[in-house]
């Protein structure tokens, strides 16, 4: 067995595991890089991983590998960058263990990540927001659950591992109404709720008579919505709700679009980016500002401030069809 071997596995067992308390997404995500890069070795080295040398693994072969991701699996920027973290990760740890390969280890941590395109993210408008809520069938126990779901979602910008990992001891609907959630990061952090998105937790609670450590929104069979799960009814509710409101119809609404959503409903009600941030349980705060580069409205009264006296403010409008046919080439 080679180097590479004990290697790797001691970075998984020992480092992320027993270290660093890594989380099983991690985990996963890590496990995955590395299985796609023994594969690609096996092929492109032609030789088993077992017996692959951490100097087999030189920044040309990084190189070939992540082109590979790109071009042969069509993975987005984003995940070949996620897969060159990985990659970066073991490296860092095999330069303690393997002081004779720091030159190759080197130049493998020299690879910088790849700059991508930002997109701006999707939300939904408040007419959108209405008709998505009135979808759900509340003569129904799933459109019940899955109204105050959604309800849920879109006021608090929780993630969907964290609805789906929700119990009832997490919600606190007394005096001063918020819910405990463990998120990205184990990283805890307690979030408002408003009346009415209390109310109907209330009644739902009351409706579902479940214990105290019961899933706060489970199936049928009492277990928690999985990931899939909530992304179908989403989509079937949307779907529906597109008949009401043609523009959803347009639009990929996502779990996680209902998260932006919540976080640019606070920014069009004036909350401070950095509020935003701890709400959402965002690591840095200019993770935040993807909003502000969404906020069409917030862009146009920035403008607006600063037209001339004279000059009356609003947007440009073409004062003839042909110009206007003409604006929008």
């Amino acid at each position: 067995m080679s180097a590479l071997a004990p290697t790797l596995q001691a970075f998984f067992t020992d480092r992320l595991v027993q270290q660093h308390h890594a989380s099983p997404h991690t985990i996963a995500a890590y496990r995955d890089a590395w299985r796609l890069l023994l594969r690609f070795a096996a092929t492109d080295l032609a030789k088993a991983p077992s017996q692959l040398e951490i100097s087999d693994l030189d920044a040309p072969f990084i190189g070939r590998f992540l082109a590979h991701l790109e071009q042969d699996r069509a993975n987005t920027v984003r995940t070949r960058n996620a897969r060159l973290s990985a990659i970066h990760a073991l490296f860092r740890y095999a330069a303690l263990e393997h002081p004779e390969q720091a030159a190759v280890i080197a130049r493998v941590l020299a690879i910088p990540p790849k700059r991508g395109p930002r997109r701006l993210v999707s939300f939904l408008s408040d007419v959108e927001v209405d008709a998505l809520l009135a979808a759900p069938d509340r003569t129904t126990w799933t459109g019940r659950r899955d109204h105050t779901l959604l309800a849920l979602a879109i006021q608090t910008g929780l993630r969907v591992s964290e609805l789906t990992g929700l119990q009832s001891v997490d919600l606190h609907l007394a005096r001063g109404p918020h819910v405990n959630c463990v998120g990205k990061g184990r990283k805890q952090r307690i979030t408002p709720l408003t009346k009415p998105i209390a109310a109907a937790l209330q009644t739902w609670l009351a409706e579902r008579a479940g214990v105290p450590d019961a899933p706060v929104f489970p199936t049928r069979t009492g277990q928690p919505l999985s990931r899939d799960a909530i992304a179908q009814r989403l989509a079937t509710h949307v779907a529906k709700a597109a008949h009401a409101c043609p523009s959803l119809g347009k639009k990929t609404v996502t779990p996680h679009t209902l998260r932006h959503t919540a976080a640019m409903r606070l920014l069009h009600a004036g909350v401070d980016t950095a509020v935003i941030a701890l709400w959402l349980g965002h690591e840095n705060v200019d993770t935040t500002n993807i909003y502000i580069h969404a906020d069409l409205a917030l862009k146009e009264r920035a403008i607006d401030r600063t037209t001339p006296a004279h000059v009356r403010a609003g947007r440009y409008r073409p004062p003839d069809t042909l110009l206007a046919f003409l604006e929008g080439l």
